[in-house]
């Protein structure tokens, strides 16, 4: 299955590279078209992330690396959207 879309809710330390950073690293990667990182909460030591993507063939393998080289874990994938097109599902209350 070829991804399009996906969407993770990820940890990320406070100290390290910031979220401009984490953006441009992601965005470089093969089959990425664009990267939007929300803030979703923060404390002292980490922040919490919400992270979407989309492409033409994202390749999780590849995010899912680059997420931990920068010190990050993956809660959650919160969602996923794959096939030949882009299907636009009814979020859940």
């Amino acid at each position: 299955m070829t991804i399009r879309r996906i969407v993770l809710d990820v940890l990320k330390p406070i100290r390290g590279s910031s979220i401009v950073d984490l953006a441009n690293r992601i965005d470089k990667l093969e089959g990425i078209e664009g990267v939007n990182i929300s803030v979703s909460d923060m404390d002292v030591e980490t922040m919490g992330l919400i992270v979407v993507i989309e492409g033409e063939d994202i390749r999780f393998d590849e995010i899912k690396r680059v997420l931990e080289e920068e010190g990050c874990a993956i809660h959650s994938i919160d969602e996923v959207v794959g096939g030949k097109r882009v299907v636009e599902g009814r979020r859940p209350r």
